[in-house]
C-alpha cells in the first residue's frame, strides 16, 4: 500500500492499523511525527524533556499534520489548536498494544474464560501513563473508533487498530478516567457508520440512554469471605434450599418520591430483612444485567456485563450481594444466554453482519419474543457467554445462575411451524451446538466454581438436564419442575367437588420426581399476564381460597424438591403481579394475609429443622406413598424420610369438610404429635382439634401400624413420632 493510499484509508477511517501511519516513526535524519486532527489549525509535538516541534499541514490531505522531530522523542504530548483554543494531551498513537498473542489465540479457540479482563474498557497504567485500554471484537468491520464526551463523539479522532486476523480492534487512550461515557463507531464494509454500546461494558447509562461508561472493577472491598468459605456446605444437595424470587424494580416502591424503585442499597436493607425473617435461604433476582425495556423484566439483555444502572452504580450492586451474604442469604440471578433484543445500539448485526446471531432468521430470530438467537456454533460467541457466566460468579460473588428458556435453546423447532426451522445435520430438531454449549458451560463452571448453583428453567422432557456431563447430561445442578407446577396449580384451582376426577395431578409427579434434581417453582410466570395471583387461582369463597393457599404451600414444602416462591405470594397478594407497582405490603394489616406470611415463615423454619423434609429431596428413598388413591375423599398421605432421622407423616384433606376419626397408616406404634398444621389459628385457620390418637399395630395402607386423627377442611398436617 502506497503512502497516499494509506493516508486515504486513514482519512476514510478504514485503515486497519492507524498506528502504522500516525505517531512518531523512524525516518532519515531523525523521526517523522504525523497526527490526524480534522479542523485543527496547528499541531505541536511537546517532548516531556522540553522543547516544541511544530507540525505542518500535509497538502492534499486535510487534517493531517506531519514534521521532523528528534529521533529519541519519547514520551511526548500534543498541543492541538482550534482557532484560539488549545488542547494538550498524550498522543494515543504512541502506545503499543495492550493485548498479546496469547489473548488472541485463546479467544479464537473460544477458551478465554476471563475474557472480560481483556475486552471492553479497562482503566490502567500503560507504558507509565494512566488511561483506558479499549478492545472489541468486530471482525467484519473496516474500521472502528472509540467515541464519547472526551472527543465530542467524533469518530475521526480515536480510530482503533485491528489485531491481525483475530477480529479484535484495540486502542489505548491516555488520560481518560473512570466514569467516561463512550460508544464504538463501527464502519461496515458497505453502508454508513453506526454506533454500538460496548458488549463488555461494565457500566451503562440509565435507560433509555444507552452509552457505555468506563468502570474500574477493582475498587470494591468485599466483606463476605465467611459466606463464601461456607458456601459449599450450604449448597450440598442434602441441605434445605428455599428461594425467594424477586423483581428488583417492583419489590417495594417509594410512594413519597413518585413511586420510584429502591436503589440497590435500599433494596439490600429491606429485602435481606424480609427474606431472612421469612426463613428463605436464597433470593433469586429476575435478570439484572442492563436491558433497554423495563417491561421485559430484564429478559432482553443489551449489556451482559453491566448490572442495570436503574438502581445505582455497579459497586452498589456489589454492596447488595455483600449485604445478603453477611445476613446469611445466597443470591441467585436469572441469566439469559438464549436470545437478545434487536435494539440498534446492542449486539444485533454488531459489525454490520450477523456476528452474535445467525444470518438465517429461521435460526437467528425468535418468533415469540421478537429477539435474536445466539449462534452457539461460533467459538467467539460461546466464549462470550461462558466468560459472562463466570464474570457474575467472579466479580459479583453471585451464588447461582438460573438459566432462562433452556427449552428454546435445545430445540431448533421451538415455537416454530413446519418450514420455519432448519434441521440439524442429521435431519433432527435437536440444536447440537446449543447442547454442546450448555455442557461446556456447566463443565467449566463446575470446575472453577464447584460450589455454585446452575439451575435450568427447562419445560420439556429432555433427559438428564441435571445430571453430570460425564454421564451424558447437560450438567445443571437443578432443574425447575414445570410439570409439577402446572399439575399442582391446576388441581388447587378445581372445585373440591370435582377434585376426585383430577386426583392424579397430585400423584403423577412422583413418577418422575427423581429423574432430575428438581426445584418446585411457583414463579413470576404464574402470576402475570391475566393468570391472577396464587390466592385468586384457588377455588372457592374467600375462606376457602385462603385455606387452599395454606394447604398448597404446606403440600409444596412437604413434597420432594427444593422450593421457590415469587415475591408477594408469601403475603397472599390479591392482585396479580404488576412490574410497575410495589408488592401490596399494606395487606399485612389484615389477619388472613399476615397469617400466610406466618405460615411460610414457619414452613421454612420447620423444613430446615427436620432432615426428613430436605435431606433426601433428590433420592426416592426419601419418599413413600401411604395413601395415593383416596380420590373419593380428596385425601393423600405420604412419608418423608432421611438417614438417621425421624420420619414425617404428611396427611392432606383437600375437601372443605372436617373428617373425624380418619385412619392412616404409619411406620411405628406409639405417640405421634403434630409438627405442622396448615389450619392453625396463628396462620388464619379454624384451629380444628386434630385429636391425634396413639398409633397401634393395626396394619393400614401397607404400613405395619396406623393411627386416627381429625383432618381439618382444606388442610395439610405433618406428624412426627415422639
Amino acid at each position: 500500500m502506497s503512502a497516499g493510499e494509506e493516508l486515504s484509508k486513514l482519512m476514510g477511517l478504514r485503515h486497519p492499523d492507524p498506528h502504522r501511519v500516525l505517531g512518531i516513526h523512524p525516518a532519515s535524519n531523525g523521526a517523522l511525527a504525523r497526527v490526524f486532527r480534522p479542523e485543527a489549525t496547528a499541531v505541536d509535538v511537546l517532548p516531556d524533556d522540553g522543547g516544541r516541534f511544530p507540525l505542518a499541514p500535509l497538502m492534499g490531505y486535510p487534517g493531517v499534520f506531519e514534521g521532523k522531530v528528534p529521533g529519541k522523542v519519547r514520551p511526548y504530548s500534543l498541543e492541538v489548536k482550534y482557532g484560539k483554543s488549545a488542547f494538550t494531551f498524550r498522543d494515543p498513537y504512541a502506545f503499543l498494544p495492550t493485548l498479546g498473542e496469547q489473548d488472541l489465540h485463546y479467544l479464537g479457540e473460544g477458551n478465554h474464560y476471563r475474557l472480560w479482563e481483556r475486552l471492553g474498557a479497562h482503566p490502567m497504567h500503560h507504558q507509565g501513563v494512566a488511561g483506558v485500554a479499549f478492545a472489541v471484537w468486530a471482525p467484519a468491520a473496516e474500521g472502528v473508533s472509540v467515541v464519547g464526551d472526551f472527543n465530542n463523539w467524533d469518530g475521526r479522532l480515536h480510530a482503533m487498530r485491528a489485531m491481525g486476523s483475530s477480529g479484535i480492534w484495540e486502542l489505548f487512550i491516555p488520560e481518560l478516567a473512570e466514569g467516561t461515557r463512550y460508544k464504538l463507531e463501527i464502519r461496515p464494509k458497505s453502508g454508513t457508520p453506526f454506533l454500538k454500546a460496548d458488549p463488555f461494558a461494565f457500566r451503562t447509562e440509565v435507560p433509555p440512554q444507552s452509552a457505555s461508561i468506563v468502570h474500574d472493577l477493582n475498587r470494591y472491598r468485599w466483606g463476605d469471605s465467611a459466606w463464601l468459605q461456607g458456601r459449599a456446605e450450604v449448597h450440598r444437595p442434602d441441605r434445605p434450599l428455599s428461594i425467594y424470587e424477586v423483581h428488583a424494580a417492583s419489590f417495594r416502591r417509594v410512594p413519597e418520591e413518585d413511586h420510584r424503585s429502591l436503589t440497590w442499597r435500599e433494596l439490600a436493607t429491606h429485602l435481606s430483612a424480609h427474606a431472612k425473617s421469612a426463613g428463605f435461604t436464597h433470593v433469586e433476582l429476575l435478570p439484572i444485567a442492563e436491558h433497554p425495556f423495563g417491561g421485559s423484566w430484564g429478559y432482553q439483555v443489551s449489556s451482559y456485563f453491566a448490572p442495570t444502572a436503574r438502581f445505582g452504580h455497579p459497586d452498589d450492586f456489589r454492596w447488595f450481594v455483600d449485604t445478603m451474604h453477611q445476613q446469611g442469604l445466597g443470591v441467585i440471578v436469572d441469566w439469559v444466554p438464549g436470545h437478545f433484543p434487536r435494539d440498534a445500539f446492542a449486539l444485533g448485526r454488531f459489525d454490520g453482519t450477523a456476528l452474535y446471531e445467525h444470518e438465517d432468521p429461521r435460526e437467528g430470530a425468535h418468533p415469540d419474543w421478537g429477539t435474536l438467537i445466539f449462534n452457539f456454533g461460533r467459538n467467539e460467541v460461546r466464549n462470550f457467554l461462558i466468560a459472562n457466566a463466570l464474570f457474575w460468579f467472579d466479580q459479583y460473588h453471585v451464588d447461582g445462575l438460573r438459566v432462562d428458556a433452556v427449552a428454546s435453546m435445545l430445540y431448533r423447532d421451538y415455537s416454530r411451524k413446519a418450514g420455519e426451522w432448519v434441521p440439524n445435520r442429521w435431519g433432527g430438531r435437536e440444536n447440537e451446538e446449543a447442547i454442546e454449549f450448555m455442557r461446556h458451560l456447566n463443565a467449566v463452571v463446575r470446575k472453577i466454581h464447584p460450589d455454585a448453583l446452575m439451575i435450568a428453567e427447562e419445560s420439556t422432557a429432555w433427559p438428564k438436564v441435571s445430571r453430570p456431563v460425564s454421564e451424558g447430561g447437560l450438567g445443571f445442578t437443578e432443574k425447575w419442575n414445570m410439570g409439577w407446577m402446572h399439575d399442582t396449580l391446576s388441581y388447587f384451582s378445581k372445585d373440591p367437588l370435582f377434585r376426585k376426577h383430577h386426583h392424579n395431578q397430585l400423584t403423577f409427579g412422583t413418577l418422575y420426581a427423581w429423574s432430575e434434581d428438581f426445584v418446585l417453582p411457583l414463579s413470576h410466570d404464574e402470576v402475570v399476564h391475566g393468570k391472577g395471583s396464587l390466592l385468586n387461582k384457588m377455588s372457592g369463597d374467600e375462606w376457602q381460597r385462603f385455606a387452599n393457599l395454606r394447604a398448597l404451600y404446606t403440600w409444596m414444602w412437604a413434597h420432594p424438591g427444593k422450593k421457590l416462591l415469587f415475591m408477594g405470594q408469601e403475603i397472599a397478594q390479591g392482585n396479580e403481579w404488576n412490574n410497575d407497582s410495589s408488592i401490596e405490603w399494606h395487606l399485612l394489616q389484615y389477619p388472613n394475609h399476615q397469617g400466610i406470611l406466618s405460615l411460610v415463615t414457619e414452613l421454612n423454619r420447620v423444613m430446615k429443622a427436620e432432615p426428613a423434609l430436605h435431606q433426601w429431596d433428590f433420592k426416592p428413598e426419601g419418599f413413600q406413598w401411604v395413601q395415593a388413591d383416596a380420590r373419593d375423599v380428596n385425601c393423600f398421605a405420604f412419608l418423608r424420610r432421611a438417614q438417621d432421622a425421624r420420619p414425617v407423616l404428611v396427611v392432606a384433606n383437600l375437601a372443605p369438610v372436617v373428617r373425624e376419626g380418619y385412619r392412616v397408616g404409619c411406620p411405628q406404634a406409639g405417640k405421634w404429635r403434630v409438627l405442622f398444621d396448615s389450619d392453625g389459628r396463628m396462620f388464619g385457620g379454624a384451629g380444628v382439634d386434630l385429636a391425634v390418637g396413639v398409633a397401634d399395630t393395626t396394619p393400614w395402607d401397607g404400613q405395619p401400624c396406623s393411627l386416627t386423627l381429625t383432618l381439618p377442611p382444606l388442610g395439610v398436617v405433618w406428624l412426627v413420632p415422639e
